[in-house]
């Protein structure tokens, strides 16, 4: 088992990485995985290339995303037990009893990933899902049959109702498709599914049997792999593998609010790669599966442009891919060496060309990826008293956040004009990330401190301190933070370690109440990536946050945001714990001995103007506050949260 760090981020973890249709809410030492004999590699006209150099090690990506093979996911059942035991035993507490009905329906909403097999309202397997729902999820603990005798009953029904929509699909494809039929145009529903699964059969046989009337034997491959991966030809043993690698997708994030297993296939859909301080890059930003391939909306890599509809990636066939594989394809093929090659349709015309990715690839511009020139901390210089609040907003904790906050305050102090008073880092909405770089930048104001006691099921405690850096980057002077109700996780952190070292106020509502972490864990049976919550965290000084969020030291109301909106509402979220007080009896003294200047001087009404209003109200708060510790009143968990 390896672990491979920690991470926290606020409410439930989204498991797609670009914005496309979703569709639903490997080492050399793999194990075998079946799967449906789908031709996922496709030999395509191109001559071969000579091989270029690997990247150097200083080089090398952060993730070693494979080529997906185009295959369903599938785990037999002794691998599906060990996967879903591995993560009963690493969670960071007791795991709850489960709710089958929840696990079946979820089950059945991973095991489809186009509106076809089990979510449609016309797909028979939805029902009979719920009827198995109790033995399934005695199969995954094993506490029920030997043989996972539920998926295998699953997997006969899904074999007479697939060769239905196959009946319904080969009809449609063999008869003459209406001539406005848009083979590349979008054909998935989103994650609500309204649509007939034999409706959407029909469609398919129309716009792939257009394909080919349109484009001839050159998209036959295409139209070859979509067939069989829309229609895998699995007998009741394969269909009951897939069943169960459904099943342990669905297992894990009802067992953890925040967590996740994912297949080698599919594992880049359980990283929070955009919050990497060198994320991996990626073809585009936004596409949409069509019935041939991909058409790519926004954000293409050159030479590949918007509009293009790809046929096939680095020898993949994108035709029938799950959305899961696709992000993977996408992120694996702008890696690969020698450089991957693509097959496409552009424009309006008439033949696939091949054109080959040996343009350097810009690194990842996903949703919440910074743009080019704004890798950069928004920041607002306000007039504060004889001086100025330097406020920086920060919307996600990233990796380097650290070098980030550094390069801003650095520049905010050796610009000219008036001298900065204070910084305000401005949390409000920010639902975490990485601990990582919530550590590295509270070392710029509590250098060398202990900061928070984890601790592990087994009850072992892990503490980290904050580093140490350079003199000319540590702030002394005041410092604040805004909060509100989806300040979460690792954000939690920086606003609640500044307040138990007496750093500075905490103004604003009470935080989301965050107080765990979860960790990435390659899986024993070889077969997929875990991200898991293994660890429950506390204050420096031992005060709780799980369930219960901190309490503010100046109370305003930002926004009007739903109370209930919280983690104690989370099912099976971790309990509450209060832990150790680990802070440093001499760094606490800072506060006193002059090493820190804690308090905010008077402003004299001399606040602003601001871009939000608020954020001029709650400064104005600051030149008043008697004290910078923590509040004094009780603090009691909420009993409904997200």
């Amino acid at each position: 088992m390896a672990r491979r760090g920690a991470w926290l981020t606020g409410g439930l973890l989204a498991a797609g990485l670009s914005l496309m249709w979703a569709g639903r809410a490997g080492p050399p030492n793999e194990a075998p995985v079946a799967g449906p004999p789908a031709p996922a590699h496709v030999t395509e006209p191109v001559p071969t290339e000579e091989k270029s150099p690997a990247p150097a090690p200083d080089e090398a990506p952060a993730h070693d995303f494979r080529l997906p093979s185009g295959r369903a996911p599938a785990l037999s059942c002794e691998a599906a037990r060990a996967v879903v035991a591995e993560a009963r035993a690493q969670l960071a507490h007791e795991p709850d009893a489960l709710d089958a009905r929840a696990l079946a329906d979820a089950a059945a909403d991973w095991l489809d990933p186009y509106g076809l097999w089990s979510v449609a309202p016309d797909a028979p397997v939805a029902v009979a899902f719920d009827r198995r729902a109790p033995q399934l999820l005695a199969d995954l603990e094993g506490r029920g049959s030997r043989d996972c005798a539920a998926a295998r009953a699953l997997g006969v029904e899904l074999v007479a109702w697939v060769a239905e929509l196959r009946r319904v699909f080969d009809e449609a494809r063999a008869a003459v498709p209406p001539a406005e039929e848009d083979t590349a145009a979008p054909v998935f529903e989103g994650a609500l599914v309204t649509r007939p699964a034999r409706s959407l059969a029909r469609t398919l046989g129309h716009r792939l049997g257009g394909a080919e009337r349109d484009l001839g034997p050159a998209v036959a491959p295409y139209v070859e792999a979509a067939r069989s991966r829309y229609f895998p030809p699995l007998d009741a043993g394969g269909w009951a593998e897939v069943v169960m690698a459904a099943a342990v997708r669905a297992y894990v994030p009802v067992m953890d609010p925040h967590g996740a297993w994912a297949p080698l296939d599919e594992e880049s859909s359980v990283y929070e790669v955009d919050l990497e301080a060198h994320p991996p890059s990626r073809l585009w930003d936004k596409a949409e599966r069509t019935a041939i391939g991909l058409r790519i909306e926004s954000g293409a890599a050159p030479p590949l442009a918007d509009g293009d509809v790809i046929l096939s990636l680095a020898g993949v066939a994108l035709a029938g891919l799950s959305y899961e594989q696709t992000e993977q394809l996408g992120f694996a093929a702008a890696d690969v060496h020698p450089p991957a090659q693509a097959v496409l349709l552009r424009g309006d015309g008439k033949a696939p060309i091949v054109t080959s990715l040996d343009a350097p690839i810009v690194e990842a511009k996903g949703p919440g990826a910074p743009a080019d020139d704004a890798a950069e901390l928004p920041v607002e210089r306000i007039e504060y008293g004889d001086g100025d609040a330097v406020v920086v907003t920060i919307h996600d904790v990233h990796d380097d956040l650290g070098d980030q906050l550094t390069r801003a305050l650095l520049r905010e102090r050796e610009s000219k004009g008036r001298v900065v008073t204070g910084i305000v880092l401005d949390l409000r909405g920010n639902g975490g990330g990485s601990t990582d770089g919530a550590i590295d930048a509270l070392g710029l104001f509590v250098p060398g401190a202990p900061l928070f006691p984890m601790r592990r099921r087994d009850g072992s405690l892990e503490t980290d301190r904050a580093p140490e850096p350079p003199g000319v980057d540590r702030w002394r002077g005041p410092v604040g933070t805004l909060v509100d109700g989806e300040t979460a996780s690792a954000a939690e952190m920086m606003a609640g370690a500044l307040g138990a070292y007496h750093r500075g106020p905490i103004i604003g509502a009470t935080t989301f109440g965050k107080g765990c972490a979860q960790e990435y864990i390659d899986d024993d049976a070889h077969a997929g990536v875990l991200r898991l919550t293994t660890l429950v965290y506390a204050l420096p000084d031992g005060t709780a946050v799980q369930r219960i969020g901190i309490a503010p030291t100046i109370r305003f109301p930002f926004g009007t945001l739903d109370p209930t909106d919280r983690e104690a509402a989370l099912p099976h979220a971790p309990p509450t714990w209060r832990g150790p007080d680990v802070r440093d009896r001499g760094v606490l003294a800072h506060s006193d001995d002059g090493t820190w200047t804690v308090s905010w001087p008077p402003h004299g009404g001399n606040v602003g103007p601001c871009k939000d209003p608020d954020v001029c109200r709650a400064l104005r708060l600051l030149g008043g506050s008697p004290s910078v510790g923590p509040a004094t009143a009780r603090r009691k968990p909420l009993a409904k949260g997200r």
